[in-house]
């Protein structure tokens, strides 16, 4: 407890914010209150004091990160990666291979020991940690719900939604016809981390929360490992759903729910050794090939 008590705030020396916008008819940005669905980073230049803004894209960049946890131990090697505003990139690999801490980095949960990572062009050490990671939406393996109604435990994703948001939210993620057959409902009372919902639900809840948050970049630690088939369809329809038009980080276990990503990044001991399209990979035989053929042996 003390050591919690005694532990340093960590350090945020980013000064780019993210913020609403609306897009004038001659292209200028103007930053708004009003929830607009259009973001904009906000650029704050202490030399001359200007402010410029620019829009909100989604593209990330990976420029030869190195990481590691201990700095005697790298986790990561030489990490080199891009992904497109709008593209779904998968990561692939054994447990250990560094899928999870890849995704850390982009919510600068650790800071690199090497290399860049740049969002839209920008240092993510730039930006402000909060402004980066509300820019995020994340979908982890666990869900974890709270003692409250199940419209409050989806309005967690963005705190002043509205009921009507949340509904809607719900319906796209494919949670609104088991939502309606609880027994008030929204207004269902959920106690004991959602302890009486199924996992399959807990996780369509989790999608809702994180398209109440619209946000532009997802990543998703894919969790339908333990989920069974009928409900592992609700829910990859949910997280279709979610991703369409933003960026998106897959971690994947099963490999079947990744064949249309955009490209697929294999690991391995912390290193992409195989990237490429399902189609292409599997043209060249090699480790993914052999996980994608064992993993449909060890489904049958």
């Amino acid at each position: 407890m003390f050591e919690l008590l005694d532990e340093k705030p960590e350090e945020d020396n980013g000064y780019v914010e993210f913020v609403n916008v609306r897009e004038q008819e001659d292209g200028t940005l103007e930053e708004t209150k009003e929830r607009t669905g259009v973001w904009a980073w906000k650029h704050p230049h202490k030399v001359d004091g200007t402010v410029t803004y620019k829009k909100m894209e989604g593209g990330i960049v990976f420029d030869g990160v190195d990481f590691g946890y201990d700095q005697s131990k790298m986790v990561l090697h030489d990490i080199k990666m891009f992904a497109e505003p709008g593209q779904k990139i998968a990561f692939v690999g054994s447990t250990g291979a560094g899928k999870t801490t890849i995704t850390n980095l982009i919510n600068r949960f650790y800071d690199i020991q090497d290399g860049k990572i740049r969002y839209d062009g920008i240092n993510i050490n730039k930006i402000k940690k909060p402004a980066l990671r509300r820019s995020l939406g994340i979908v982890l393996q666990d869900t974890h719900l709270f003692t409250g109604t199940v419209m409050d435990n989806i309005r967690y994703g963005k705190l002043d939604a509205t009921d009507e948001e949340c509904v809607n939210a719900a319906k796209l993620a494919n949670a609104d016809s088991f939502i309606e057959r609880l027994p008030d409902g929204y207004e269902t009372v959920l106690t004991g981390d959602g302890g009486s919902l199924s996992q399959g639900q807990r996780q369509l809840l989790a999608i809702a929360r994180a398209a109440v948050a619209d946000p532009p970049v997802l990543i998703l630690d894919e969790a339908t490992s333990s989920i069974d088939t009928r409900t592992e369809s609700l829910v990859q329809a949910g997280m279709d759903a979610l991703m369409n038009r933003r960026t998106t980080f897959v971690i994947a276990h099963r490999l079947s729910t990744i064949r249309n990503s955009d490209c697929i990044m294999v690991m391995e001991q912390g290193r992409i050794i195989e990237r490429g399209s399902h189609e292409e990979l599997i043209g060249r035989r090699g480790t993914y090939y052999q996980l994608y053929t064992g993993n449909f042996q060890e489904a049958g």
